[in-house]
């Protein structure tokens, strides 16, 4: 099936005791056992199914297989956020003495997360000099147990050439792991070009429209972890949290996102709530009908915006300038989402005149809703960053974040203009 088709089929037919075709909220805390030999075998992962929200849940199942299948991955795991999911990913990976390599350009979030929190448990997050191949490489070692970037960085812009990223990680032996919440799975599939582990905030794009969190890991189920057991014991030596099980024994491929499930979210809970499953999925049923949108009004404005008088730069690589056009045709066929950012001649002061004024655009730190939106990173979402920090990151101190929405084109271009000329 296509992706558009996908989005509203995989994973669920209809309801077998109700026949009802919308995916039910299973608003419920734990699951009944037969007996105590089902109990047992499921606890021992020996049969599928389900023993308690925080681990998993059905109305949770569906999302996770249907993010998995737009991805290209053998499985997901769906968390309470964003954030979530990648803490996850990297615990289910890493212990204290380990280090991952990152690019410098990350949304502020999880910016703080690497160098900040993850440091405090003794695992040692080594920032790139940029977001090339060859930077990355450089920082590489026996301990590294993997390679973070964005697809599209948010707020940077940056696109990432995923498949010398896989290249220089595999020789490595080291897995990629791509957070493509601004790209989607409608414009990039990272697993095609390479990446081991694909991470969402589902907040975002996916569910559209700002009233749910969520967060999503997919396992591409291609890295053999069973080859490397020094580098990766959690996977190949018997489990202490979890009554010895071996995960690449007992899940071969789908070892890592098993681990995951049953290691850092059973033990810490950070699980999605089911009802926000449930909005999550609605937004996904018309994910590839917004990106359409999005991204013509993205180009649109973007054009606007670079032919204007008041305007001293743009960053969308949908522009045939940018640096990293040619990757946004080789990855993304052209169109990199819908977030881009810009300054005025006027500088942080005329940017905060121009964000005043706004009146179709909301104020706030989101992106990817319907709804037009937008964002000074500098003084919010990267506040925590001193001036070289920011920089580096891509974020200048007159940088306005657009998330642009779909509504109609002329009058996001109109409140656009009349910000302008406040």
């Amino acid at each position: 099936m296509k992706d558009a088709t996908i989005a509203l089929h995989h994973g669920f037919k209809s309801d077998p005791t109700t026949k009802a075709v919308a995916v039910p909220i299973y608003q419920n805390v734990a699951f009944e056992f037969d007996n105590a030999q089902h109990g047992a075998d499921l606890f021992n992962l020996d049969v599928p199914g389900n023993i308690y929200t925080r681990i998993m849940n059905p109305t949770n199942d569906v999302l996770e297989q249907r993010l998995a299948a737009l991805e290209g991955g053998i499985a997901g795991l769906a968390v309470s956020a964003g954030s979530a999911a990648i803490h996850y990913a990297i615990q289910a990976l890493t212990r204290a003495g380990d280090n991952i390599v990152s690019t410098p350009q990350l949304y502020g979030g999880t910016y703080t997360l690497f160098a900040h929190l993850l440091p405090s448990f003794g695992v040692e997050v080594r920032f790139a000099r940029d977001d090339s191949a060859e930077a990355i490489a450089e920082l590489i070692d026996e301990n590294t147990k993997l390679v973070y970037c964005e697809s599209i960085g948010n707020p940077a812009g940056n696109i990432v050439d995923l498949q010398r990223f896989a290249e220089v990680t595999h020789a490595r032996g080291v897995p990629l792991m791509v957070d493509n919440t601004v790209a989607t799975p409608i414009l990039c599939k990272p697993i095609q070009f390479g990446a081991d582990i694909v991470v969402h905030s589902v907040t975002k794009y996916v569910g559209g429209h700002g009233n749910a969190l969520g967060g999503v890991i997919v396992d591409a189920g291609t890295f053999p972890w069973a080859d490397y057991p020094e580098k990766f014991p959690g996977l190949n030596t018997p489990e202490a949290a979890y009554h010895g099980v071996v995960y690449t024994e007992k899940f071969g491929p789908a070892a890592f996102i098993a681990r995951a499930r049953t290691v850092p979210l059973r033990n810490t809970g950070a699980a999605l709530a089911p009802m926000n499953a449930f909005l999550l999925l609605q937004g996904l049923e018309t994910l590839a009908l917004r990106m359409e949108r999005h991204t013509d009004n993205a180009i649109k404005v973007a054009q606007f915006l670079k032919a204007h008088e008041q305007v001293a730069w743009v960053s969308y690589a949908g522009l045939p300038d940018h640096p990293h056009h040619e990757l946004a045709l080789k990855y993304m066929k052209g169109k990199p989402s819908a977030i881009l950012s810009f300054g005025l001649k006027g500088g942080y002061e005329a940017g905060v005149r121009f964000y005043d004024a706004l009146q179709i655009f909301k104020r706030l730190v989101n992106i990817g809703d319907a709804k037009s939106l937008a964002c000074h990173p500098a003084s919010t979402t990267h506040r925590q960053m001193n001036a070289a920090e920011q920089a580096k990151a891509g974020v200048k101190p007159e940088m306005i974040r657009l998330s642009v929405g779909i509504e109609a084109i002329e009058d996001i271009l109109e409140d656009l203009q009349q910000a302008l000329r406040a």
